[in-house]
């Protein structure tokens, strides 16, 4: 694909008889997959068999050369990535959309040359790790997928030549089938001055900014034409008026995001580095404002105003008080291509691939085969989905509305229950005067909507293990105790076997009676008593599952036994105590007679001496008489006796 063609300066011939490629042929195609003209594809004039990108919709290619350097591309890098980690990939428009929104990290010099693939790379990586945190801003692929949207509008000469222009060229909100006036008109006009543009590119604290002229002027065209003579040296048809770059430290080399906009999530930092960063904006923001002002006579006189900026930068150039552009600018552009760190080399290539048209030369005949190719690589349009057959959900019943004696019944079914497991006995005994014959007496069951698992206030009672509670309802108000638990629990065979013989009675299976749910044996002895006292109200040992009776004399006899029991361990302990004394005493007599020791000039008199010196030392005894040495084997033993008695002690 060449691009030796420029825009406002195409020959003559080529625009006698241009049009716009409106629409793709129909018997290719279903009524679906209709394409409007302005949605053609920059590519749908290059297709060549296999020289297709089966990840960029619509990328397709002239030669070899061409299909390598789209691989090697950030569009192409980004979309393989994207598909694989389940995204869908985005045209080369949409890429460069984002690309601008993305808030670039590069800092550094302003050479063209240095970093430049890096920065790309940095680019693509940033792009990849926002694609985690939040989805891509919605793009016309949305829409319709089937009409991937393209930059360029595609024109067709007879016999056989085909030219891409950018859509942005022409007005805002033109109609695509006024495209082939537009392009007519660019032919001519521009003053004595010739078309001016406004070109200004800025990220990561990098400026760059030129006023171009587009075009000749028109009276240099007439005296061409008039003198027919050959000037010395022709004009070009680009030429650049103004040029400014600068940089100013605003962004963290690979950290990607101004320090503003950092501020913004995470609060203000409060390093060397970030002050040094706000400052660096500030002078950018307040030399780039410098610079729209003593370039504003130029500005007012250019056709177009390219920009390149993020989200946040752009406000650079708009909205402010007395801005040289205006928000609503006709004349605003963004720049329809992926584009580089700004420097000026790079506006002087965004210019050409401006300026330049692509061309290609395709016949008829090639032109209707590369169409159905084209509709053949689409993907098709997924099916409808199929609306579900609602199947009616069964709602849960609603509890029906209480009345005021049934909300009352259980207001005090509440407080009843509340009294037994507490154990306040006192008021217990003043509601049940009252409230108890309303309530159905006292063996009534418990309604199943208190959530209680055991039958009786007696079981309920027993369970909690409330002693007083449950002697005031066996022995004053004769609860009875032979009604059984309505539990649904199984017996084990290990809970025979756990226990000593009165927890081993507790089942856990069914025919649990009040006595099996005690969980203290003071609740038991409270059956057992009662038992012994009342055997005639019922039938304690065999339906009230209680093991044995529990009269006073057995209570008595119990309780002498642990008094004398107690009493005996009191007296072995005095014994004890008492032999300990005395065998003390013997030692500490022992211990104060007074043992005279010779004189031993080589001891140290500072040190404490003890009389036999070290135990078992030979020369402790050397040179003694009988009677001193009879003292030190007495005093010897009387050590080890102390020693032996703290062991036995304990101490």
């Amino acid at each position: 694909m060449s691009s030796s063609f420029h825009a406002f300066a195409l020959p003559t011939e080529l625009l006698q008889n241009i049009t716009l490629r409106s629409r793709l042929p129909h018997h290719t195609t279903s009524e679906s997959y209709k394409v409007e003209p302005q949605d053609l594809p920059s590519q749908t004039a290059t297709v060549h068999g296999s020289r297709a990108c089966n990840v960029c919709v619509g990328a397709s290619f002239q030669d070899v050369e061409e299909q390598r350097s789209h691989f090697r591309s950030d569009w192409h890098r980004y979309n393989v990535k994207i598909r694989l980690r389940g995204g869908k990939p985005v045209s080369e428009v949409d890429f460069a959309k984002l690309v601008d929104s993305l808030e670039d990290s590069i800092s550094g010099s302003a050479s063209d040359s240095d970093g430049t693939d890096s920065d790309q790379s940095d680019a693509v990586g940033n792009l990849l790790q926002r694609a985690k945190i939040s989805s891509r801003p919605p793009s016309p692929l949305d829409s319709n997928p089937a009409i991937p949207q393209t930059p360029l509008a595609w024109f067709h000469s007879p016999p056989a030549t085909q030219i891409g222009v950018y859509k942005a060229l022409f007005p805002l909100n033109s109609d695509p089938t006024s495209y082939v006036d537009e392009l007519k008109s660019m032919q001519r006009g521009g003053g004595t001055e010739g078309r001016k543009w406004a070109m200004f590119m800025t990220a990561g604290g990098h400026f760059a900014g030129v006023i171009v002229r587009v075009s000749k002027p028109e009276i240099e065209e007439e005296t061409l034409q008039t003198t027919k003579k050959r000037l010395k040296r022709e004009r070009p048809d680009t030429e650049v008026l103004l040029h400014k770059t600068f940089h100013r430290y605003t962004t963290r080399r690979k950290q990607g995001g101004s320090q503003s906009v950092n501020d913004n999530a995470k609060g203000p930092a409060k390093s060397a580095g970030a002050l040094l960063r706000r400052y660096g904006e500030q002078a950018l923001r307040d030399d780039i404002r410098n610079l729209l002002s003593d370039w504003a006579d130029d500005i007012y006189q250019c056709e177009r105003i390219w920009i390149r900026a993020s989200a946040s930068n752009r406000r650079i150039f708009l909205d402010y008080d007395d801005a040289v552009i205006t928000k609503g600018d006709e004349r605003l552009r963004t720049f329809p291509f992926p584009t580089r760190r700004p420097t000026l080399s790079e506006l002087e290539r965004c210019l050409l691939e401006l300026s330049r048209v692509k061309t290609s030369h395709l016949t008829e005949e090639a032109l209707r085969e590369q169409d159905e190719a084209y509709l053949a690589s689409l993907p098709k349009p997924k099916p409808k989905p199929q609306v579900p057959v609602s199947i009616p959900v069964a709602t849960k019943a609603k509890e029906p509305r209480l009345s005021k004696e049934e909300e009352l019944m259980r207001d005090k079914w509440n407080r009843l229950l509340d009294m037994v497991v507490h154990g306040r006995l006192d008021a217990l005994k003043d509601f049940w005067e009252r409230e108890g014959s309303g309530l159905g007496g006292i063996d009534t069951r418990i309604p199943s909507w208190t959530g209680v698992k055991v039958a009786t206030l007696l079981q309920y009672a027993t369970q909690a293990g409330q002693v007083a509670v449950t002697d005031w309802l066996l022995n004053i108000e004769r609860a009875d105790p032979t009604i059984v638990d309505p539990s649904e629990a199984a017996p084990t065979e290990q809970d025979s076997l756990d226990g000593d013989l009165e927890t081993s009675r507790i089942s856990r299976g069914p025919h649990r009676t009040a006595y099996d749910l005690a969980s203290s044996r003071a609740v038991r002895d409270v059956f057992r008593r009662s038992a012994g006292a009342h055997p005639e109200w019922w039938d304690w040992l065999g339906a009230g599952r209680v093991p044995s009776v529990l009269r006073q004399e057995m209570e008595e006899e119990r309780e002498e036994k642990k008094r004398v029991r107690r009493k005996g361990l009191k007296d072995k302990i005095k014994e004890r105590e008492s032999r300990e004394k005395e065998h003390g005493s013997q030692v500490e007599e022992e211990v104060s007679v007074p043992a005279p020791e010779p004189p031993t000039p080589s001891q140290p008199s500072n040190r404490p001496r003890r009389l036999g010196g070290a135990s078992g030392s030979a020369d402790a005894v050397a040179g003694l008489t009988p009677e001193m040495r009879a003292k030190v084997e007495r005093e010897r033993r009387a050590r080890a006796a102390e020693a032996r008695l703290n062991t036995l002690s304990g101490r």
